[in-house]
C-alpha cells in the first residue's frame, strides 16, 4: 500500500508542476486591449544629429559642352555657271588633311577649285576691267602669296590677270580661259587696228605719190592731208579699242575655280563628296586649329557666370585642362533654349587636341569660395525664426537649444553659419530631423 500511495503522490505533484509551467507559459501571451494599443502606436520619435563642421565651400556650376573647331566654316564652291555637271575628278581631301593657302581643295570637271582667305566670299567671276572690294581682296592675297597684281586697288587689270595665270600655273593647272566672246571681240579689234593701219599707210602713200607726180598734173593737196588726218584718227580709235579688247581678254578668275574662307590653314573635318559624284551644296567643312567648347546653361546657371572667368575641362580621359569663358549668349536656332556659353580652352598639346576635338566634355566653372575653412552646417539644419531669420536647433545634454545664426556662402549642400544669439562651435551637434527606432521594436516582437 505505502509503495502504490508514494507513486500516485509523484504522478501527481509531476501535473501540478506541468500545469504551473503553462500557466506560466499561456500567461506571456495573454496580451490586455491596452498593451496591444501601445504596441500598435508609432514609436516615439527621436532627433538625428550631425555635427558643425569647419569645411572651405566652393559654389560651382558644372554642365557639359560641345567641342568643336573654331570658325568651322562649310565649303560651298559656286558651280552655277558651269556649262557641263559639277562632276568631281579629283583632289579630294581625307579628314584630318591640312588646307593651306593658294592649294588646289577639290578639282571639278578638271578644273580646280583654290583655297584662299579673305573674309568676302566669291559671288562672282572676276576678269579685267571689273572693279570691287573682291577685287582688292584677291589682290591683296596675290600680293601675300608672293604674286605681282600690279597697284593693289579694287581694279582688275591684265596685271592682276597675269598674277591669276602664275597662280594656277603654280599648282600645275593651265590659267584659266578668257570667255569666247571676249576673244572675239579681241580679234576683232585687232583685225580693225589693221585696217587702220593700213589706211594710214596708203593716205600717206598717195601724199608721197602727189608729190612725185608731174608739175603739168593737178593734185589737190589738202585733200590728200585731210584723208590722212583721218586715217589717223581712225587708227588712234583702233588701238584704244584694241587695247580694251586685249585687257579683257586678260586672264580671269572664274567663280567655280577659287573659294575663300576667313583664314588659313585649316584642317578637313568633313568631306561630302567622292571622286565621280556631282557637287551640290557644301562639299566639305574645314576649321582652324583652334577649338571651343560650347555649354548650354539655364537662366538661373546664367545669371552666376560672366565673360572670363576660368574654368576647368575634363577630358574624355580623365585629365583637367584649364579654360575661359570667352562669351555667353542666348540660344539660337529651332527649339533652343537658356544660354550658349563659349570656352576657349588653355594650351594644349597636340595629343589633347585630338582627343578633345568632337568630344562631349565636362565643364566646372568655380563661381564662389569662402576664404579657407568656415563654420558650415548641412542645409537640412537651417530653420527659418518667426521674424524671418535663420536659426539651428543644438542639442546639448539631451535637450535642444535654438541658435539663431547668419547664413553665408551656401554650396556642396552646406550652408556657412555664424551665430547671433547664442554659442555655435566646430563639433555641436545640430538636428537635421527626426528619426524613430522602429528596428528595435520589430527586434523586440521577435523576442516575444
Amino acid at each position: 500500500m505505502s509503495r502504490a500511495r508514494s507513486r500516485t503522490l509523484l504522478v501527481v505533484g509531476g501535473v501540478a508542476v506541468i500545469a504551473l509551467g503553462a500557466g506560466i507559459f499561456a500567461g506571456t501571451r495573454i496580451t490586455s486591449p491596452a498593451d496591444a494599443a501601445a504596441r500598435a502606436a508609432p514609436p516615439e520619435a527621436s532627433e538625428v544629429t550631425v555635427p558643425v563642421e569647419l569645411r572651405t565651400l566652393n559654389s560651382e556650376v558644372v554642365t557639359r559642352g560641345d567641342v568643336s573647331a573654331a570658325g568651322a566654316v562649310d565649303v560651298v564652291p559656286e558651280v552655277g555657271g558651269l556649262e557641263t555637271p559639277p562632276v568631281v575628278t579629283g583632289q579630294v581631301p581625307t579628314v584630318g588633311a591640312e588646307v593651306t593657302e593658294g592649294t588646289a581643295l577639290l578639282e571639278i570637271v578638271g578644273r580646280p577649285l583654290v583655297v584662299l582667305a579673305g573674309e568676302l566670299p566669291m559671288y562672282r567671276s572676276l576678269r579685267p576691267g571689273m572693279s570691287g572690294p573682291d577685287v582688292e581682296q584677291l589682290e591683296v592675297t596675290l600680293q601675300r602669296l608672293g604674286l605681282d597684281p600690279g597697284d593693289v586697288d579694287d581694279e582688275y587689270t591684265a596685271t592682276t590677270g597675269d598674277a591669276v595665270a602664275e597662280l594656277f600655273e603654280r599648282i600645275g593647272y593651265e590659267p584659266p580661259a578668257p570667255d569666247p566672246q571676249v576673244e572675239a571681240e579681241l580679234e576683232a579689234a585687232n583685225d580693225q587696228l589693221d585696217q587702220a593701219e593700213d589706211l594710214v599707210e596708203d593716205a600717206e602713200e598717195a601724199i608721197e605719190d602727189a608729190e612725185d607726180a608731174a608739175p603739168d598734173a593737178p593734185v589737190d593737196e589738202d585733200a590728200l592731208e585731210d584723208a590722212l588726218d583721218d586715217a589717223r584718227e581712225q587708227l588712234v580709235d583702233a588701238r584704244a579699242t584694241r587695247d580694251e579688247a586685249a585687257a579683257a581678254a586678260g586672264t580671269p578668275l572664274p567663280a567655280s575655280e577659287v573659294v575663300f574662307v576667313p583664314s588659313l590653314p585649316r584642317r578637313v573635318d568633313e568631306v561630302q563628296v567622292r571622286r565621280g559624284g556631282q557637287v551640290s551644296g557644301a562639299v566639305m567643312s574645314v576649321s582652324g586649329a583652334t577649338l571651343v567648347v560650347t555649354a548650354n546653361v539655364d537662366d538661373a546657371a546664367r545669371e552666376l557666370l560672366a565673360a572670363e572667368m576660368p574654368v576647368t575641362i575634363e577630358l574624355p580621359s580623365g585629365d583637367e585642362v584649364a579654360g575661359t569663358i570667352t562669351a555667353i549668349a542666348e540660344a539660337e536656332g529651332e527649339g533652343a533654349t537658356g544660354h550658349d556659353v563659349t570656352i576657349a580652352p588653355g594650351e594644349l598639346t597636340a595629343e589633347q587636341v585630338e582627343e578633345l576635338r568632337g568630344a562631349n566634355v565636362r565643364v566646372t566653372v568655380p563661381v564662389e569660395s569662402t576664404d579657407g575653412d568656415v563654420l558650415a552646417v548641412p542645409l537640412a539644419a537651417l530653420t527659418a525664426g518667426p521674424g524671418g531669420e535663420s536659426r539651428v536647433e543644438v542639442m546639448r545634454d539631451g535637450a535642444t537649444e535654438l541658435v539663431e545664426v547668419e547664413v553665408g556662402l551656401t554650396a556642396e549642400g552646406y550652408a556657412e553659419v555664424t551665430a547671433v544669439e547664442g554659442e555655435l562651435g566646430e563639433g555641436d551637434l545640430v538636428v537635421v530631423g527626426e528619426s524613430s527606432d522602429a528596428s528595435a521594436d520589430d527586434d523586440a516582437e521577435g523576442d516575444t
